[in-house]
């Protein structure tokens, strides 16, 4: 897939893509070529999920209110991963 068009999609879109082929790898039936081109996607597929992620934190840290009604930046306070 295109970077640039792996760069567009959302972040479901681009979850649901990055599990499809891990579970194509996982599966071990893949060739070797085709095992290189997917882990390639994936590679590209993961940074488009970060940046989702990271776009959706910066919102959040945007958009908290204080108590007043007034916007006030506070930052995205994550739960670490288990």
């Amino acid at each position: 897939m295109d970077s640039d068009k792996t760069s567009k999609l959302s972040f479901e879109v681009a979850l649901l893509k990055l599990e499809a082929i891990v579970d194509s790898m996982e599966q071990g039936e893949v060739p070797l070529a085709d095992l290189l081109a997917k882990y390639e996607e994936g590679t590209k597929l993961l940074k488009a999920c970060e940046t989702r992620l990271q776009e959706a934190e910066l919102k959040i840290e945007q958009l908290r209110q204080q108590k007043d009604g007034k916007v006030a930046f506070a930052p995205f306070e994550s739960s670490p991963a288990e």
